[in-house]
Protein backbone atom coordinates (compact mmCIF):
# COMPACT_ATOMS: atom_id res chain seq x y z
CA UNK A 1 0.00 0.00 0.00
CA UNK A 2 2.74 2.56 0.74
CA UNK A 3 4.18 1.88 -2.72
CA UNK A 4 0.80 2.55 -4.33
CA UNK A 5 0.40 5.79 -2.39
CA UNK A 6 3.90 6.91 -3.38
CA UNK A 7 3.18 6.11 -7.05
CA UNK A 8 -0.03 8.15 -6.94
CA UNK A 9 1.73 11.13 -5.36
CA UNK A 10 4.46 10.89 -7.97
CA UNK A 11 1.87 10.82 -10.75
CA UNK A 12 0.10 13.84 -9.27
CA UNK A 13 3.37 15.78 -9.06
CA UNK A 14 4.17 14.94 -12.69
CA UNK A 15 0.69 16.04 -13.75
CA UNK A 16 0.99 19.27 -11.75
CA UNK A 17 4.42 19.90 -13.27
CA UNK A 18 3.05 19.37 -16.78
CA UNK A 19 0.18 21.79 -16.19
CA UNK A 20 2.58 24.35 -14.69
CA UNK A 21 4.89 24.12 -17.71
CA UNK A 22 1.95 24.46 -20.10
CA UNK A 23 0.63 27.44 -18.16
CA UNK A 24 4.02 29.19 -18.28
CA UNK A 25 4.29 28.49 -22.00
CA UNK A 26 0.79 29.85 -22.62
CA UNK A 27 1.61 33.03 -20.66
CA UNK A 28 4.81 33.57 -22.66
CA UNK A 29 2.87 33.23 -25.92
CA UNK A 30 -0.24 35.20 -24.95
CA UNK A 31 1.27 38.15 -23.06
CA UNK A 32 2.70 39.88 -26.18
CA UNK A 33 -0.64 39.41 -27.96
CA UNK A 34 -2.51 40.83 -24.98
CA UNK A 35 -0.31 43.92 -24.78
CA UNK A 36 -0.64 44.44 -28.53
CA UNK A 37 -4.42 44.53 -28.15
CA UNK A 38 -4.23 46.81 -25.10
CA UNK A 39 -1.80 49.24 -26.75
CA UNK A 40 -3.97 49.39 -29.87
CA UNK A 41 -6.75 50.83 -27.68
CA UNK A 42 -4.62 53.46 -25.94
CA UNK A 43 -4.11 57.08 -26.87
CA UNK A 44 -0.67 57.87 -28.35
CA UNK A 45 0.48 59.79 -25.26
CA UNK A 46 -0.37 56.80 -23.03
CA UNK A 47 1.99 54.40 -24.81
CA UNK A 48 5.07 55.72 -22.99
CA UNK A 49 3.57 55.61 -19.50
CA UNK A 50 5.41 53.55 -16.89
CA UNK A 51 4.31 51.11 -15.69
CA UNK A 52 2.42 50.19 -18.87
CA UNK A 53 -1.36 50.07 -18.73
CA UNK A 54 -2.78 46.60 -18.21
CA UNK A 55 -6.35 47.64 -19.05
CA UNK A 56 -7.27 50.64 -21.26
CA UNK A 57 -9.29 53.16 -19.27
CA UNK A 58 -10.84 54.79 -22.36
CA UNK A 59 -10.56 52.39 -25.35
CA UNK A 60 -9.95 54.11 -28.69
CA UNK A 61 -11.86 51.86 -31.09
CA UNK A 62 -11.69 54.39 -33.90
CA UNK A 63 -8.09 53.35 -34.62
CA UNK A 64 -9.43 50.05 -35.95
CA UNK A 65 -11.68 51.84 -38.41
CA UNK A 66 -8.79 54.10 -39.41
CA UNK A 67 -6.59 51.08 -40.09
CA UNK A 68 -9.37 49.34 -42.04
CA UNK A 69 -10.52 52.31 -44.12
CA UNK A 70 -7.82 55.01 -44.32
CA UNK A 71 -5.01 52.46 -44.07
CA UNK A 72 -6.61 50.40 -46.88
CA UNK A 73 -6.17 47.26 -44.80
CA UNK A 74 -9.35 45.81 -46.32
CA UNK A 75 -7.77 45.91 -49.79
CA UNK A 76 -4.50 44.45 -48.56
CA UNK A 77 -6.27 41.61 -46.75
CA UNK A 78 -8.26 40.79 -49.89
CA UNK A 79 -5.03 40.50 -51.88
CA UNK A 80 -3.47 38.34 -49.17
CA UNK A 81 -6.57 36.13 -49.03
CA UNK A 82 -6.54 35.50 -52.80
CA UNK A 83 -2.80 34.79 -52.79
CA UNK A 84 -2.97 32.58 -49.70
CA UNK A 85 -5.95 30.52 -50.85
CA UNK A 86 -4.28 29.95 -54.23
CA UNK A 87 -1.05 28.80 -52.58
CA UNK A 88 -2.80 26.51 -50.09
CA UNK A 89 -4.94 24.91 -52.80
CA UNK A 90 -1.94 24.44 -55.09
CA UNK A 91 0.23 22.93 -52.38
CA UNK A 92 -2.50 20.52 -51.29
CA UNK A 93 -3.11 19.28 -54.85
CA UNK A 94 0.55 18.92 -55.83
CA UNK A 95 1.50 17.37 -52.50
CA UNK A 96 -1.31 14.79 -52.70
CA UNK A 97 -0.39 13.74 -56.23
CA UNK A 98 3.37 13.58 -55.63
CA UNK A 99 3.07 11.93 -52.21
CA UNK A 100 0.72 9.26 -53.57
CA UNK A 101 3.16 8.50 -56.37
CA UNK A 102 6.07 8.17 -53.95
CA UNK A 103 4.02 6.01 -51.57
CA UNK A 104 2.18 3.62 -53.92
CA UNK A 105 3.64 3.71 -57.44
CA UNK A 106 6.77 2.12 -58.82
CA UNK A 107 8.88 4.06 -61.34
CA UNK A 108 12.58 4.58 -62.14
CA UNK A 109 14.66 6.79 -59.84
CA UNK A 110 11.82 6.97 -57.32
CA UNK A 111 14.13 7.16 -54.30
CA UNK A 112 16.42 9.67 -55.99
CA UNK A 113 13.56 11.98 -56.89
CA UNK A 114 12.19 11.80 -53.36
CA UNK A 115 15.60 12.74 -51.96
CA UNK A 116 15.66 15.69 -54.37
CA UNK A 117 12.29 16.81 -53.00
CA UNK A 118 13.64 16.59 -49.46
CA UNK A 119 16.75 18.47 -50.53
CA UNK A 120 14.64 21.49 -51.48
CA UNK A 121 13.81 21.90 -47.77
CA UNK A 122 17.45 22.81 -47.11
CA UNK A 123 17.59 25.58 -49.73
CA UNK A 124 16.84 29.01 -48.19
CA UNK A 125 14.34 31.17 -50.04
CA UNK A 126 16.96 33.93 -50.32
CA UNK A 127 18.98 31.67 -52.64
CA UNK A 128 16.15 31.29 -55.16
CA UNK A 129 14.19 34.54 -55.09
CA UNK A 130 16.34 36.25 -57.76
CA UNK A 131 15.82 33.34 -60.16
CA UNK A 132 12.11 33.25 -59.32
CA UNK A 133 11.82 36.98 -59.90
CA UNK A 134 13.54 36.72 -63.30
CA UNK A 135 11.24 33.84 -64.27
CA UNK A 136 8.11 35.67 -63.17
CA UNK A 137 9.17 38.81 -65.05
CA UNK A 138 9.98 36.87 -68.24
CA UNK A 139 6.51 35.26 -68.15
CA UNK A 140 4.84 38.64 -67.80
CA UNK A 141 3.61 37.86 -64.28
CA UNK A 142 5.28 40.75 -62.49
CA UNK A 143 2.74 42.60 -60.35
CA UNK A 144 0.04 39.93 -60.86
CA UNK A 145 -1.63 37.29 -58.70
CA UNK A 146 0.14 34.61 -60.74
CA UNK A 147 3.49 36.09 -59.82
CA UNK A 148 2.56 36.14 -56.14
CA UNK A 149 1.33 32.54 -55.97
CA UNK A 150 2.86 30.32 -58.68
CA UNK A 151 6.41 30.03 -57.20
CA UNK A 152 4.89 28.46 -54.05
CA UNK A 153 2.39 26.00 -55.51
CA UNK A 154 4.57 23.00 -54.61
CA UNK A 155 6.40 22.22 -51.39
CA UNK A 156 8.82 19.49 -50.43
CA UNK A 157 7.55 19.58 -46.86
CA UNK A 158 4.00 18.83 -47.99
CA UNK A 159 5.14 15.94 -50.17
CA UNK A 160 7.12 14.44 -47.28
CA UNK A 161 4.29 14.92 -44.76
CA UNK A 162 1.61 13.31 -46.93
CA UNK A 163 3.90 10.50 -48.12
CA UNK A 164 4.44 9.50 -44.51
CA UNK A 165 0.67 9.62 -43.94
CA UNK A 166 -0.01 7.47 -47.01
CA UNK A 167 2.63 4.94 -45.95
CA UNK A 168 0.67 4.32 -42.73
CA UNK A 169 -2.33 3.06 -44.72
CA UNK A 170 -2.47 -0.75 -44.41
CA UNK A 171 -1.61 -2.65 -47.58
CA UNK A 172 -4.73 -4.75 -47.02
CA UNK A 173 -6.88 -1.74 -47.86
CA UNK A 174 -5.13 -1.26 -51.19
CA UNK A 175 -5.42 -4.95 -52.02
CA UNK A 176 -9.13 -4.93 -51.12
CA UNK A 177 -9.64 -1.85 -53.29
CA UNK A 178 -7.92 -3.55 -56.22
CA UNK A 179 -10.23 -6.57 -55.83
CA UNK A 180 -13.19 -4.18 -55.90
CA UNK A 181 -11.95 -2.78 -59.21
CA UNK A 182 -10.44 0.46 -57.90
CA UNK A 183 -7.67 2.00 -59.92
CA UNK A 184 -5.06 4.34 -58.49
CA UNK A 185 -7.20 7.44 -59.00
CA UNK A 186 -10.30 6.07 -57.24
CA UNK A 187 -8.21 4.57 -54.44
CA UNK A 188 -6.46 7.89 -53.88
CA UNK A 189 -9.65 9.97 -53.89
CA UNK A 190 -11.94 7.61 -51.95
CA UNK A 191 -9.54 5.87 -49.56
CA UNK A 192 -6.08 7.42 -49.23
CA UNK A 193 -7.05 11.10 -49.05
CA UNK A 194 -9.91 10.66 -46.52
CA UNK A 195 -7.64 8.61 -44.25
CA UNK A 196 -4.96 11.33 -44.43
CA UNK A 197 -7.29 14.19 -43.49
CA UNK A 198 -5.43 15.13 -40.27
CA UNK A 199 -2.17 15.48 -42.20
CA UNK A 200 -3.97 17.42 -44.95
CA UNK A 201 -5.41 19.80 -42.35
CA UNK A 202 -1.98 20.28 -40.78
CA UNK A 203 -0.42 20.99 -44.17
CA UNK A 204 -3.21 23.43 -45.00
CA UNK A 205 -2.71 25.34 -41.74
CA UNK A 206 1.09 25.47 -42.11
CA UNK A 207 0.76 26.59 -45.74
CA UNK A 208 -1.78 29.26 -44.79
CA UNK A 209 0.44 30.64 -42.02
CA UNK A 210 3.51 30.75 -44.27
CA UNK A 211 1.68 32.38 -47.19
CA UNK A 212 -0.25 34.90 -45.08
CA UNK A 213 2.91 36.07 -43.30
CA UNK A 214 5.03 36.50 -46.43
CA UNK A 215 6.67 39.90 -46.76
CA UNK A 216 9.81 39.76 -48.90
CA UNK A 217 8.43 37.98 -51.97
CA UNK A 218 5.24 40.09 -52.31
CA UNK A 219 7.39 43.20 -51.89
CA UNK A 220 9.68 42.09 -54.75
CA UNK A 221 6.98 40.66 -57.01
CA UNK A 222 4.80 43.80 -56.90
CA UNK A 223 7.34 46.57 -56.36
CA UNK A 224 5.74 47.42 -53.00
CA UNK A 225 3.75 50.40 -54.31
CA UNK A 226 0.83 48.84 -56.18
CA UNK A 227 -2.77 47.83 -55.42
CA UNK A 228 -1.53 44.22 -55.09
CA UNK A 229 0.28 44.90 -51.84
CA UNK A 230 -0.37 42.22 -49.23
CA UNK A 231 -1.37 42.70 -45.61
CA UNK A 232 2.21 42.49 -44.30
CA UNK A 233 3.32 45.30 -46.60
CA UNK A 234 0.23 47.25 -45.59
CA UNK A 235 1.13 46.88 -41.92
CA UNK A 236 4.59 48.23 -42.65
CA UNK A 237 3.06 51.27 -44.31
CA UNK A 238 0.75 51.83 -41.33
CA UNK A 239 3.67 52.25 -38.94
CA UNK A 240 4.61 55.65 -40.34
CA UNK A 241 7.06 57.94 -38.62
CA UNK A 242 5.04 59.61 -35.85
CA UNK A 243 3.89 58.21 -32.47
CA UNK A 244 0.29 59.07 -33.36
CA UNK A 245 0.29 56.27 -35.93
CA UNK A 246 1.52 53.54 -33.57
CA UNK A 247 -1.95 52.63 -32.17
CA UNK A 248 -3.28 52.49 -35.75
CA UNK A 249 -0.47 50.12 -36.75
CA UNK A 250 -1.13 47.96 -33.70
CA UNK A 251 -4.85 47.89 -34.52
CA UNK A 252 -3.94 46.77 -38.03
CA UNK A 253 -1.75 44.00 -36.60
CA UNK A 254 -4.66 42.79 -34.45
CA UNK A 255 -6.97 42.73 -37.49
CA UNK A 256 -4.33 40.87 -39.52
CA UNK A 257 -3.90 38.01 -37.07
CA UNK A 258 -7.63 37.45 -36.47
CA UNK A 259 -7.89 35.09 -39.52
CA UNK A 260 -4.95 33.09 -38.15
CA UNK A 261 -6.62 32.69 -34.76
CA UNK A 262 -9.86 31.56 -36.39
CA UNK A 263 -7.95 29.08 -38.55
CA UNK A 264 -6.12 27.56 -35.58
CA UNK A 265 -9.33 27.27 -33.54
CA UNK A 266 -11.24 25.60 -36.38
CA UNK A 267 -8.51 23.08 -37.22
CA UNK A 268 -7.20 22.53 -33.68
CA UNK A 269 -8.45 18.94 -33.42
CA UNK A 270 -7.09 18.01 -36.84
CA UNK A 271 -3.69 19.46 -35.94
CA UNK A 272 -3.54 17.48 -32.70
CA UNK A 273 -4.55 14.30 -34.53
CA UNK A 274 -1.85 14.89 -37.12
CA UNK A 275 0.87 15.48 -34.54
CA UNK A 276 -0.10 12.37 -32.56
CA UNK A 277 -0.87 10.12 -35.53
CA UNK A 278 2.25 8.00 -35.08
CA UNK A 279 2.15 7.86 -31.28
CA UNK A 280 -0.29 4.94 -31.06
CA UNK A 281 -0.25 2.08 -33.54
Amino acid sequence: MPEVSTARRSKRWRTAGSYAALTIGAIIVLVPIYFTIVNSLLQPDQLAHQPPALVPSAPQWHDYRTAWDSGQLSKYMTTSAIMTISIVAGQLVTSILAAYAFAFLRFPFKRTLFLVCLGTLMIPFEVTFITNLDTVSSLGWFNTYEGLAVPFLATGFGIFLLRQAFLQIPKDLQEAAILDGYGHWRFMVRVAVPLARPSLAALGVFSFLAAWNQYLWPLLATGGTTPLNTVQIGLKQLVGTTPNQIPVALAGAVIAFVPLIILLVVFQKQLVRSLTAGAVK
